[in-house]
């Protein structure tokens, strides 16, 4: 290969991965901010506390971040060590995201099934005093979506005392209509909505789904093909 695509290959590689990086750098701010100024805001499940919107972009920006970071130096360093890291860790990504997918498939009813109990199983914590972040979570889906409860409003009616529901589940909001008999509740559940959305979006979300697989294919070609040239060669390319 001409010596100026290796250049070529080189300098996109680490222009690619610096992206990447501060996107990453980004990700971990948010998450960072969630954590502190919202606590576990969007932890709905009681069986995984730790899964909450601020834990998750916390996880997505570190990773995002190694990787970039193993990708910009191995390009501009020409180093074999980190290029086959980089080449590695997207690898394994791409296997973990893969194997998650053929899952989903393959048992998606039995999580459906075990989505919507522990859901409902976590609707009882909602008054408690140590769970602010589920009952935020709640609030928020269920003002924003104009729904009530898991399956439906009655949900909430076995969860909570006083066969009281949520004042977000009000189709006419004010303080205290969730106690109020006569106030007209949301019909629909949140978890049906949910899964509206996704049916919605299905086309964008697979657009998103490839474009992340076109550049994940992408970063491991160019590595790859970087480190080849470089092991061959023994030396490396300047431009």
């Amino acid at each position: 290969m001409a010596r100026g695509c290796i250049c070529c290959v080189k300098y996109m590689l680490f222009l690619f991965n610096l992206l990447f990086w501060l996107g990453g750098c980004g990700l971990l701010g948010v998450g960072v901010w969630l954590s502190v100024s919202q606590g576990s805001f969007a932890t709905l499940s009681p069986s995984f506390p730790s899964i909450s919107a601020a834990n998750l972009i916390i996880t997505l920006g570190t990773v995002v971040m190694i990787t970039g970071f193993l990708g910009c130096l191995g390009a501009i360093k020409e180093n074999k060590c980190l290029l086959l890291s980089f080449f590695i860790v997207l690898l394994i990504i791409l296997l973990a995201e893969l194997i998650l997918l053929i899952l989903f498939f393959v048992y998606t009813d039995k999580v459906n099934e075990n989505a919507k109990r522990d859901l409902k199983e976590g609707l009882v914590l909602y008054s408690t005093d140590n769970n602010a972040g589920l009952r935020d979570a709640w609030n928020t889906i269920q003002g924003e979506w104009r729904c009530c409860g898991v399956n439906g409003h009655a949900d909430w009616k076995t969860a909570l005392p006083d066969n009281a529901v949520p004042d977000r589940c009000c189709q006419q909001y004010y303080t205290g209509c969730g106690r109020n008999a006569s106030s007209t509740f949301w019909s629909q559940g949140c978890y049906r909505k949910a899964e509206d959305w996704l049916d919605n979006n299905k086309h964008l979300l697979g657009t998103i789904a490839m474009c992340v697989l076109v550049i994940q294919l992408l970063g491991m070609a160019f590595s790859m093909t970087l480190y080849q040239q470089i092991h061959r060669s023994g030396k490396k390319f300047e431009a």
